[in-house]
């Protein structure tokens, strides 16, 4: 098994801690082979590398491995090329994601979120705005909670599009939390979304781990919409996430003698776009040609070649050099290819031998 995959289930590590071990050994191999004189020096304290290397020397790659398959869980590491993008740009990204589904690096991440205990008028602005928005080919990002979380997944399931539920705790089918919301878990799966996390299967859900994972929800989404929010949401926790990596936060309009009322407002007050219809967010995020970036993923290949190749090109411009060397093809085959698949329209060379796809 990787190490990097090894190192993710090590229960005191943070991407904090592994910026150190990359730091100070060039790679995780390294890292792995140190001994405790090496790992105090990085700055790691003495108990905690104790338990590091005491947890090193118990743990079972085989039993590891089972857990991954039985569950259908696969580990994208940040090197992948299906890490989300996006999520590769905020302060302190996960260096691995746990993912049961289908994780495509989508750049039209919508954050949807708000209150558990949600009213009325909560559901019926979710359901109204997200139906929308998922139809368009929005992918809607959320948490699985009770209340808004939920409304939101099931509404984009029901709209044909597809949801992301990001959890707190692991994904394996015993620890989903919360429990009630295993059969959505499942249906998000079945309908081409997933379910992701940073930590291993077999954690539980702490006060901890829930705040971590909505800098997840807000850091892989081009924005974060708040429906509902009393005063200590989580949901704000969310959108602060979003303000401090430089994304947009909007937030509908509430009655002001409504307990959901205050976060929103507040949010308004700070200057968050104002939400009232869908199209509020698509012209803020100039998404109204996003369902035709969309068909990107319907671009099928003609050989093998073409296939390996759009494994790795996307709407980010990647330079012929970063393909030839990801995918281990020669530069002659790359170059002929991408040649051809220009020609029908596939991709666009931007010049500088910078490619993206070309829908």
């Amino acid at each position: 098994m990787d190490k990097l995959i090894l190192l993710a289930h090590f229960p005191k590590i943070s991407p904090k801690r592994y910026q150190q071990l990359l730091a100070a050994f060039s790679n995780i191999d390294n890292a792995w082979e140190a001994e405790f004189d090496e790992l105090t020096k990085i700055g790691w304290d003495v108990n905690l590398v104790h338990e590091f290397l005491t947890w090193k020397e118990k743990i079972n790659e085989e039993v590891m491995s089972a857990v991954l398959e039985k569950e259908n869980i696969i580990c994208i590491t940040i090197d992948d090329v299906d890490y989300p993008s996006l999520l590769k740009q905020i302060y302190d990204p996960p260096f691995c994601l746990f993912v049961k589904g289908k994780l495509t690096n989508s750049e039209f991440n919508l954050a949807v979120v708000g209150t558990r205990k949600c009213t009325p008028y909560g559901r019926q602005v979710t359901e109204e705005l997200v139906s929308d928005l998922a139809a368009k080919g929005i992918t809607i990002v959320s948490g699985l909670a009770f209340g808004i979380d939920s409304i939101a997944h099931g509404t984009a399931i029901k709209a044909r599009g597809t949801t992301i539920a990001v959890l707190g705790s692991g994904n394996n089918t015993h620890n989903i939390y919360p429990t009630a919301h295993r059969d959505l878990a499942q249906n998000i799966i079945e309908h081409n979304g997933a379910i992701i996390t940073e930590y291993p299967p077999g954690t539980e859900p702490t006060a901890f781990s829930f705040p971590r994972r909505n800098r997840i929800i807000a850091g892989m989404s081009l924005g974060t919409l708040v429906i509902e929010a009393g005063e200590q949401s989580g949901a704000l926790i969310t959108s602060s996430c979003a303000l401090e990596n430089g994304r947009e936060v909007f937030a509908v309009p509430q009655n002001i003698t409504s307990h959901t009322s205050i976060g929103p407002n507040n949010l308004l007050k700070m200057g968050a776009h104002l939400v009232t219809k869908a199209d509020d967010i698509l012209d803020a995020l100039d998404l109204h040609n996003v369902s035709q970036y969309v068909t990107n993923k319907d671009i099928l290949p003609d050989s093998p070649t073409e296939a390996e190749l759009l494994k790795y090109l996307s709407r980010e411009p990647i330079h012929v050099d970063m393909i030839t060397k990801q995918t281990g093809l020669t530069s002659s085959t790359v170059n002929s290819t991408l040649t051809l698949m220009e020609m029908k329209g596939k991709v666009r060379n931007l010049g500088g031998m910078m490619y993206v796809t070309a829908r």
